[in-house]
């Protein structure tokens, strides 16, 4: 039963149920409305370059290679963030990309601007023919995401945030939905087996609680969550191209997100960045938040 765990309308939701990251973000100085237009009309560009290419070598034959990190990588990953990249240096030839497959490319040491790329979010995914993967882009304005995009190509569904606006999927607002208990959330992680020491202790805290834990959506299930079908996600070792774009979907939608400890996620991109891994805790509902935080005690 979904009695305990609701969505509430646009009309229903005051500003005050704004996760306080979302409004902390939307009062500090960023870039103009007609810029975050601009920005958001060359991100959805930018979406539709990668989903021509994913959609061409989806469910087909290809070579699958293996990164350093002995993740899987194809060419439709490869491909994909070329053609990414591409859009956006012809229209912000300024602005810096960092991006999973080939990291930072910029003609400066820094930039006010940086796009945050993962083409493929799932590879497993997408190689095993699951069109639950999604290619994620944020763009960051001196460190802080302005624009996140979840794109599920296959199925065409589009999320889209943009600081101080709500978030959309295929052009309609979209709202997280409340929910009473920890007991009646349905929860989210990518696989269990991701896991691993402490961390894995933690998540069977916070799933021993929930009325169900699902797996196997990647980045599709912050979508859901963002769209009120979902109320938890928990996941450990994301990179920063792995959420960074989730931010401004979840904000904007009514959600919270943040790392383990219940603080703002944030990484500065460079030259020299790494691209560490984080520990991502993400709700519709700010107190199933916190139940989950206090569940994770995580210190």
């Amino acid at each position: 039963m979904f009695s305990q765990c609701h969505i509430l309308s646009h009309s229903q939701i005051p500003n005050t149920t704004l996760s306080t990251n979302f409004r902390l973000r939307a009062m500090a100085p960023h870039a103009t409305p007609l810029e975050l237009n601009r920005f958001a009309e060359v991100g959805n560009k930018v979406a539709d370059a990668a989903g021509e290419v994913i959609r061409k070598y989806f469910r087909k034959n290809f070579d699958i290679l293996q990164k350093h990190d002995l993740s899987p990588v194809t060419i439709a990953d490869q491909s994909a963030e070329e053609a990414m990249v591409s859009i956006i240096l012809d229209n912000f030839p300024s602005h810096a990309i960092f991006g999973e497959e080939n990291g930072w490319r910029c003609k400066e040491k820094s930039a006010d601007y940086v796009w945050v790329l993962d083409p493929i979010d799932g590879t497993k995914s997408f190689i095993t023919g699951k069109p639950l993967f999604g290619t994620l882009i944020s763009l960051l304005q001196n460190g802080t995401p302005i624009l996140g995009i979840i794109d599920q190509p296959v199925l065409r569904e589009r999320w889209i945030g943009i600081t101080g606006k709500r978030t959309t999927l295929n052009g309609q607002e979209v709202s997280t939905r409340t929910c009473a208990d920890l007991s009646q959330a349905y929860l989210y992680t990518t696989s269990p087996h991701l896991f691993s020491g402490d961390a894995e202790e933690a998540f069977i805290r916070v799933r021993n609680k929930v009325k169900i834990p699902l797996y196997g959506c990647d980045c599709y299930a912050y979508a859901l969550l963002s769209s009120g079908f979902v109320d938890l996600v928990i996941e450990s070792g994301l990179k920063p191209y792995d959420f960074l774009a989730l931010i401004p979907v979840i904000e904007g939608a009514g959600g919270v997100i943040t790392d383990w400890k219940g603080h703002q996620l944030h990484w500065e991109a460079s030259p020299l960045s790494i691209a560490t891994s984080f520990n991502v805790a993400a709700a519709g509902d700010k107190q199933i938040h916190q139940q989950a935080l206090d569940s994770l005690q995580w210190k």
